[in-house]
């Protein structure tokens, strides 16, 4: 079982309006979360092996980077450490700034 779970940016939208818990996990470099974010954790993939302990194993951990392909590969990582509650954010933050919020700047 090698699937990696997704979910789309509405339903991360709804769960955020309805307070529904999870850590939502950023994977992009320091530079591009500066140009925009939609306030995830901060863990760049190139740190996320060992940052792994900042990210939470007891409820749903949404991953998200500008299109959806770093953090597909962070969760390769994670599950690798034994993570089994992972999402990846289909579309990532273009997704997001088209569906969304069109504030968020695509770059």
């Amino acid at each position: 079982m090698n699937q990696i779970q997704s979910i789309s940016v509405q339903e991360l939208a709804k769960m955020r309006k309805e307070k529904i818990p999870h850590q939502l996990i950023d994977v992009r470099e320091s530079y591009e979360f500066d140009l925009c974010n939609i306030e995830g954790h901060l863990i760049p993939l190139g740190e996320i092996e060992y940052r792994s302990d900042e990210i939470n194993k007891n409820e749903k951990v949404i991953l998200q980077c500008r299109s959806g392909r770093r953090s597909a590969t962070a969760i390769a990582i994670l599950k690798q450490k034994g993570f089994t509650n992972l999402f990846n954010l289909r579309g990532g933050i273009l997704a997001w700034s088209d569906e969304i919020d069109d504030k968020i700047l695509k770059y």
